[in-house]
C-alpha cells in the first residue's frame, strides 16, 4: 500500500514538472513572440509618461516667465517708462500665446491713447476682436474698441455695430448699455438714451456708481 501510495506521489510530481516544462515552453514561446512588442510597449509608456510630465514642466515654466514678463511691463507703464513696457508687451504679443498675449495687446492699445496714437490703438483692438483667445477678452477689447471710437468722434454706425452684438448676446454687459446711451446721447437721440440708462439703474449687474450716473443723465435729459 504504502509503495502503491510512493508511486503515486511519484507520477503526480512527475505530470506537475511536465506541465511546468509546457508552461515554461509556452511562456518562452510567447516571448519569443511577443516579447519585442513587450518591450516597445513599455518604453513607449515611459517614454509618453516622461514626456508629459516634461511638457508639463516646460508649460509650467514658460507660464512663470510670461506671469513675470507681464508683471514687470505693467510695473513700467506705471512708473511712465512706455517706451520700456511696450517693448515687453510687443514681445508678449508675438512669442506668448492665450491670456497673456491678449492681456499684452490690450495694455499695448492703453499705451498708444496715452501716446496719442489712436490710430495704432484702434488697429490693435481690432485684430484682439477677431482673435482673442478668450470669450471674456474678446468682449473686453470690444469695449474698449467701442469706448475709443466714442471718443475719436467715429462714426455711428461702426460703434452701434460694435456694441448691439454684446448687448444681443449678454443683456447684462451694463458698460455696453451705457456706452450705447452715450452714443445716443453724442447723436441726440434722447428717447433710445433714456431706455438705455432705464436698464443700467435697474440693472443687477451695473455697480452703485454706474447706477448713479444712469439716474443723473436720465436727470439731465427729461429736464
Amino acid at each position: 500500500m504504502k509503495d502503491k501510495f510512493a508511486h503515486q506521489i511519484q507520477e503526480d510530481a512527475l505530470l506537475r514538472e511536465v506541465v511546468d516544462d509546457v508552461k515554461s515552453e509556452q511562456l518562452q514561446q510567447l516571448w519569443n513572440k511577443y516579447g519585442i512588442f513587450v518591450i516597445i510597449g513599455v518604453a513607449l509608456v515611459l517614454t509618453l509618461t516622461i514626456s508629459f510630465e516634461s511638457i508639463r514642466g516646460w508649460q509650467r515654466k514658460k507660464h512663470y516667465e510670461m506671469s513675470n514678463a507681464y508683471s514687470v511691463a505693467l510695473s513700467l507703464q506705471n512708473q511712465g517708462r512706455l517706451d520700456e513696457s511696450l517693448d515687453i508687451y510687443n514681445h508678449l504679443a508675438d512669442k506668448a500665446s492665450g491670456i497673456y498675449a491678449d492681456l499684452a495687446k490690450l495694455q499695448m492699445a492703453s499705451i498708444y491713447m496715452e501716446q496719442d496714437h489712436p490710430q495704432d490703438a484702434v488697429s490693435v483692438l481690432e485684430f484682439l476682436t477677431g482673435g482673442a483667445n478668450l470669450s471674456q477678452m474678446h468682449d473686453v477689447a470690444v469695449l474698449k474698441l467701442a469706448a475709443y471710437k466714442l471718443d475719436t468722434k467715429a462714426p455711428a454706425e461702426e460703434i452701434s455695430a460694435l456694441l448691439l452684438p454684446l448687448i444681443d448676446r449678454d443683456n447684462s454687459s451694463a458698460v455696453a448699455h451705457e456706452l450705447l446711451a452715450m452714443l445716443y446721447v453724442r447723436e441726440q437721440q434722447t428717447d433710445k438714451a433714456l431706455v438705455e440708462y432705464e436698464k443700467i439703474r435697474y440693472s443687477a449687474n451695473a455697480s452703485d456708481s454706474m447706477k448713479s450716473r444712469a439716474v443723473d443723465m436720465m436727470n439731465i435729459l427729461e429736464e
